[in-house]
């Protein structure tokens, strides 16, 4: 029986999806694309600055969320709690 040629490439094949994106922006910032960025690299861009944008939020948020946490009385009483038992059980050869 002949190899599938295929199965080795369909593998490895990595397939992403597309969607199109209308964007709306200042006449003089179209110009400076249109100046400065490659025809055919635009997209690529936009795409990298969005996702440098989401991960910047979710860290802030992370942040946030762990400032919040920090300043929480209840964690901080039940942090007390668990302190009394890190060491239990351990016992010095």
């Amino acid at each position: 029986m002949g190899k599938n040629r295929n199965t080795k490439e369909t593998k490895h094949k990595i397939c992403y999806m597309k969607r199109n994106l209308n964007l709306s922006v200042d006449i003089s910032t179209y110009q400076e694309v249109k100046r400065t960025i490659p025809e055919g690299q635009v997209s690529s861009l936009v795409d990298n600055l969005l996702k440098e944008h989401f991960k910047k939020q979710r860290k802030e948020k992370l942040v946030a969320d762990y400032k919040s946490t920090a300043r929480s009385k209840a964690m901080r009483e039940e942090d007390k709690i668990w302190e009394g038992t890190i060491e239990d059980g351990i016992e010095d050869e």
